[in-house]
């Protein structure tokens, strides 16, 4: 099998090292505008034509880690379009254009994969799709941010603050120069989308979905937390209900003793309950060059030996719905207001913050009050805590 890449950089560099111990793979072209440094034996192979690919008749698989969603979603529908397979670690442009991409691939035959999307180098949706073949996923719940994991973590652990675990996080490649993805929630967001595209054969897409980061977190919250032995994490969390698939992405407050809590630094937990299999978590590194390169290469060697995995899913049916369940939350906030007041049941004052507990909201309820609350300038934090 001849195959491409689009795009060298930390996941496409990270394919290519996977790709040498493989056998029946040969990479002929990349599409780059500049070789890497490191990599000057592959400078041949590159091309700045998409063209180049496209019309190349011997490559049978493109391998897309250029990342956003254009000119990448141009760039695969093209390649599709051409009779090729298409392997991606791209999570914008399969959270945004699931359905197209996944209606070009079965028109024309080929198969688009997308493993390492979500869970860098965890086998998180192989493993998602392998249990829907024989059985029915009731939810899945999941920690799927490196970048998120470890601000929260280094805050609790070592008591540093907000600013300083995020500039810490950046300076050792966890987070971006502009992290608003990661801490706003965004990122975390799109890997729900397509989990629960995948789990649920919903048509859920990112607008569907209720998402608040942890750009608002301070470090009293976390001494709040460590006085009640609880620890905050950024979650995924979907359900398949009787009305529909329901969704959120936001922090919520676990017990000391529970798996999530142990997740340490920059590592991810995803988690699976189906009807029969019961409960299944998957841990490791989220992200990375290798680990999500590796990834990337499994999924061409999937294609290589005829795996089929993907082939079936695209037909969307369930639909989504919001979730009307009521549930308590942590919040804290620098005084007490008439969107609020009503809502809590019980708070503490501190040097002039408020510590409230609140009575039995939807979810929708607490994220529409954190968005009022942000875009007129006074930030507040909350956090859904434990259930009962």
């Amino acid at each position: 099998m001849k195959i491409a890449i689009m795009g060298f950089g930390t996941v496409g560099s990270g394919a290519y090292e996977s790709l040498k111990n493989v056998s029946d793979v040969e990479l002929v072209r990349i599409l780059a505008r500049h070789g890497r440094p490191g990599y000057e034996e592959l400078d041949e192979m590159i091309t700045p034509n998409i063209e180049d690919i496209v019309n190349d008749g011997t490559i049978d698989l493109v391998v897309e880690t250029i990342g956003g969603i254009e000119p990448a979603a141009s760039y695969v529908l093209a390649c599709l379009n051409a009779g090729k397979h298409v392997v991606t670690a791209n999570k914008n442009l399969i959270s945004a254009r699931f359905d197209e991409l996944m209606a070009a691939a079965a028109a024309n035959g080929v198969q688009l994969r997308f493993t390492s999307a979500v869970g860098g180098g965890i086998p998180w949706l192989h493993n998602l799709l392998r249990t829907r073949r024989c059985d029915e996923i009731i939810s899945i719940k999941g920690i799927v941010n490196g970048t998120c994991n470890y601000i929260l973590d280094s805050m609790a652990d070592k008591g540093v603050s907000f600013d300083e675990c995020l500039k810490i996080a950046q300076d050792l490649g966890y987070a971006e120069a502009d992290p608003s993805s990661d801490i706003e929630g965004t990122d975390t967001l799109r890997k729900t989308v397509i989990s629960s595209r995948l789990a649920f054969d919903t048509t859920i897409t990112e607008g569907d979905i209720p998402c608040y980061g942890i750009d608002t977190i301070d470090s009293c919250d976390i001494t709040w937390m460590k006085e009640k032995d609880l620890t905050c994490k950024l979650m995924m969390t979907a359900r398949n209900t009787m009305k529909g698939v329901t969704a959120c992405v936001e922090p919520v407050l676990l017990r000391s003793d529970s798996l999530e809590s142990a997740v340490k630094t920059n590592n991810n937990l995803i988690t699976l309950t189906a009807k029969n299999l019961g409960t299944q978590s998957f841990y490791g590194q989220g992200a990375g060059s290798l680990p999500t390169g590796e990834s990337v290469v499994h999924d061409v060697m999937d294609i290589r030996d005829g795996d089929k995995t993907y082939a079936a899913f695209g037909d969307t049916a369930v639909k989504c719905c919001k979730d009307t369940e009521l549930h308590r939350y942590y919040i804290r906030h620098d005084r007490m207001c008439e969107h609020i007041s009503p809502l809590i049941d019980e708070h503490e004052e501190r040097e002039g913050i408020f510590y409230c507990i609140s009575k039995p909201i939807t979810t929708a309820e607490m994220h529409e009050i954190g968005h009022h609350r942000k875009e007129r300038g006074r930030k507040l934090f909350f956090a859904r805590l434990p259930e009962e």
